[in-house]
C-alpha cells in the first residue's frame, strides 16, 4: 500500500455514480460570477430591445405629472391619486422589461450544472458549524479564489465605473437643459455605453470563474481509493458471490451444451485431452457448426455421452484442438477446415451405409489438412 492509499488521500476523480450522487444531494457546479454577467447582459440586451417603448412611457407619465394643474394639487385627495397612478403607470411601463429579466435569471443558474429539485440540501448539516472546516474554507483554496475574484471585480467595475463618469461627465452637466422627457431619454441613452462596458467586464470575470467551479466542484467529489473499491462491490457485488454465480452459470453451461451431444453427427477427439461435437444438417446448416466441446474432464464427459448415445467418435489430434481454439460453441466451423471436415463427415456417413449394408467399413482418411496455425491457442482468443 502507497502513501497516498495509506493516508486515505482523494487521488482518484469522481465515477458516475458519486457524480450522480452528488447532484441528487444538491451538490452542483455553481458560479454567481457567471449568473451575474447572463442577467446583466439579458438586462441590457432586453433594454436596447425595449428601452425606447420604456424611456418613452416613463417620460410621458412624468411630464404628465409634474404638468398637473395647480386646482389640481390644491386638492387634499389628489396627492395620493396621483401617486398611486404614476406607480401604476411605472410598473406598466417597466413590466415587459423586469419580466424578461426575471425570466434570464431564473434560467441563468441551470447553465452551469443544470437544474435538480431535491430536499437533501435543505437537511440540518452540522459539520458546517464547526469552525477548523469553516477556517479551512476561508484560508484554503476556495478562500484565495473567492479573494482573487473580489479583488478583480473591484478593479475591472472601478475602471469601468471611472471610464463612464470621465466619458458622461459634460454630457450629465446638461441634462438639466431640456424637459424632464427629454433628460431621462438622454440619461438612458448615456448609460448604455458604461452598462456595455459592464457586462463586457462581469463576463470577463465569468470567463474564469465557470472553468474553476467545474474543476473545483470534481476536486471536492475526488475519491480514495478504498472508496472506489467499495463502490465498485457496492455496485457489482461481492467478488466471492459473483464467483460463486459464475461457477452456477457456467455450470448450467455445460449442462446445456451436453444436452446437445447426443444430437451431433460425429465427436472429434484427440483423444482425451480434447473433444468437439459437431453436427451438419445440410437443410439447416451452411456449414458444421459446433455443439460441444471441452477439454480434458469435460472432454471426457463428452466422449462417455456420445459414446453412451451412439454418436462416432473420429480420433484426429490436429484437428480436435484446431475445433476447439478456433470455434465457439453454436458457431460455425472456419473456413480453413472446411476441408478436413469433409473428410470426416464423408468417412462417417459411409461407415454408417457400409454398416447398414453389410459390408466391410472403408478405411480414414489417411491425413487431414489442418493449418498448423491453428491447433495452437493465439493470444487474446478465448479457448
Amino acid at each position: 500500500m502507497d502513501e497516498n492509499e495509506a493516508a486515505g488521500e482523494k487521488t482518484e476523480q469522481p465515477t458516475p455514480k458519486r457524480l450522480q450522487d452528488a447532484r441528487e444531494q444538491g451538490q452542483l457546479p455553481r458560479s454567481r460570477e457567471l449568473t451575474t454577467a447572463v442577467v446583466a447582459c439579458g438586462a441590457l440586451l432586453a433594454f436596447t430591445m425595449l428601452g425606447e417603448r420604456t424611456v418613452n412611457a416613463l417620460g410621458g407619465l412624468s411630464a404628465s405629472v409634474w404638468s398637473s394643474p395647480r386646482a389640481v394639487l390644491l386638492d387634499p385627495a389628489a396627492p395620493p391619486r396621483l401617486l398611486i397612478g404614476a406607480i401604476e403607470g411605472a410598473l406598466r411601463a417597466v413590466a415587459p422589461w423586469a419580466l424578461v429579466v426575471l425570466a434570464v435569471g431564473a434560467a441563468a443558474p441551470a447553465l452551469l450544472g443544470g437544474w435538480v429539485f431535491t430536499g437533501k440540501a435543505l437537511t440540518p448539516d452540522w459539520k458546517r458549524l464547526d469552525p477548523v472546516r469553516g477556517l479551512k474554507r476561508v484560508f484554503g483554496l476556495q478562500g484565495w479564489v473567492e479573494l482573487g475574484k473580489s479583488l478583480l471585480k473591484f478593479a475591472l467595475l472601478s475602471a469601468a465605473a471611472a471610464a463612464a463618469l470621465w466619458w458622461l461627465g459634460p454630457r450629465l452637466v446638461t441634462l438639466g437643459e431640456g424637459g424632464a422627457a427629454r433628460a431621462l431619454r438622454d440619461s438612458m441613452a448615456a448609460l448604455l455605453a458604461p452598462a456595455l462596458a459592464l457586462c463586457a467586464a462581469l463576463l470577463v470575470i465569468a470567463a474564469v470563474d465557470a472553468p474553476f467551479q467545474l474543476w473545483n466542484h470534481r476536486r471536492r467529489l475526488r475519491m480514495t481509493r478504498q472508496e472506489l473499491r467499495d463502490e465498485l462491490r457496492q455496485s457489482e457485488g461481492d467478488p466471492e458471490l459473483r464467483a460463486k454465480v459464475r461457477a452456477v452459470q457456467q455450470k448450467l453451461a455445460s449442462q446445456r451444451m451436453m444436452q446437445q451431444v447426443p444430437k451431433a453427427d460425429v465427436v472429434v477427439s484427440n483423444p482425451t485431452h480434447f473433444a468437439v461435437a459437431l453436427r451438419y444438417r445440410r437443410e439447416q446448416d451452411s456449414a458444421p457448426v459446433v455443439l460441444a466441446k471441452g477439454q480434458d474432464q469435460t472432454a471426457l464427459h463428452i466422449l462417455r455421452i456420445a459414446r453412451g448415445a451412439g454418436v462416432p467418435v473420429f480420433e484426429a489430434p490436429p484437428l480436435a484442438r484446431a475445433l476447439y481454439y478456433t470455434t465457439e460453441v453454436g458457431r460455425r466451423i472456419p473456413r480453413a477446415l472446411y476441408v478436413a471436415v469433409a473428410q470426416v463427415l464423408a468417412y462417417v456417413y459411409e461407415v454408417a451405409n457400409a454398416r447398414r449394408q453389410g459390408r466391410r467399413p472403408p478405411a480414414p482418411p489417411a491425413r487431414l489438412e489442418v493449418p498448423e496455425e491453428l491447433t495452437r491457442p493465439r493470444r487474446g482468443r478465448r479457448v
